[in-house]
């Protein structure tokens, strides 16, 4: 016999994806926190601390971090850190600051984003409206 599904008016949910979103000041010390929290996220979700892609996932959300803080900043307004499990096993990393004009470039007078190029699988921006935009990078659990 086939299984059937049965409606009863009941709004039927979807299964999301395990998320962690963190609002935190522009600042060094929210740029630091991110970092330690995203750690602590991952280790929670069963990554083991000392692994390379928890490292790699770090180093990737710190230069992020570092980057809302140091080009996405604005007076008052603080940056969103967002963690999405990948069905891969994998992270996505997302930063949201209010900048929307300050797009990151992957060469430059930094290293920070040819960092983030070596390490992530995938990276790239989004518009954030109604002026900000939001920064991803994906790291596998095998690495990039």
């Amino acid at each position: 016999m086939k299984s059937e599904s049965v409606h009863l008016g009941m709004q039927q949910t979807v299964a999301r994806a395990p998320q962690f979103t963190q609002l935190l000041s522009a600042t060094r010390r929210g740029a630091r926190l991110g970092r330690l929290l995203a750690v602590e996220q991952l280790v929670a979700w069963g990554w083991f601390r000392d692994d390379e892609a928890t490292h790699s996932a770090s180093l990737v959300v710190a230069e992020l971090a570092s980057n809302a803080v140091r080009h996405g900043r604005l007076e008052g307004r603080g940056f969103r850190l967002a963690l999405v499990r990948l069905p891969s096993g994998g992270i996505r990393i997302e930063v949201t600051d209010p900048r929307g004009e300050r797009l990151p470039v992957r060469s430059g007078d930094g290293l920070g984003m040819l960092v983030v190029d070596e390490l992530a699988a995938d990276w790239g921006v989004r518009p954030f409206p109604p002026s900000g935009k939001t920064v991803w990078a994906e790291i596998s659990v095998g690495g990039p």
